[in-house]
């Protein structure tokens, strides 16, 4: 016993290069964390910490490095970034008019460099050719643009 206690720091080195190994059988981040609370118990070990508090913090550190940062680490690892395809992917790109457009008579506009019918998003609204729009809105075939704003500075 004499020997652990005068080597405690080393001994709890041991168990975290142990449970770093281990951690690569599962790749889980749970043996990690917990050599992670060993770090902690190795470090106040060294520091001249005694032996229950070197437990205790260990113990502690495990404890939070699994519910606070395990679960963000996961979630990470296991999202995916959206993918966006077809009509939806044009929402919010902007176009330019080629042909007058209004609720009375759809227009044409030219988007991504296609060219797709379109009606204004505001009823009351008649853009002009060669004007810039925003995409709103794609409903069957029709892009339902607004007319785009110059970025405020």
């Amino acid at each position: 016993m004499d020997w652990l206690r005068d080597n405690a720091w080393q001994s709890w080195m041991l168990l975290a290069v142990v449970l770093g190994g281990l951690e690569m059988l599962g790749l889980e981040l749970f043996l990690l964390m917990l050599a992670g609370g060993a770090v902690v118990g190795g470090v106040t070990a060294l520091l001249g910490g005694d032996p229950p508090l070197q437990l205790i913090l260990a113990l502690v550190t495990s404890v939070a490095l699994l519910g606070l940062v395990r679960p963000n680490i996961i979630g990470r690892l296991h999202s995916t970034p959206k993918l966006v395809t077809g009509h939806h992917s044009l929402i919010g790109r902007r176009a330019t008019v080629l042909r007058e457009l209004s609720t009375s008579a759809p227009g044409r506009v030219k988007v991504e460099g296609e060219e797709w019918t379109a009606l204004p998003y505001d009823e009351d609204d008649a853009i002009e050719a060669g004007a810039v729009v925003d995409v709103v809105m794609i409903k069957g075939a029709t892009a339902y643009v607004l007319r785009a704003h110059p970025p405020t500075t």
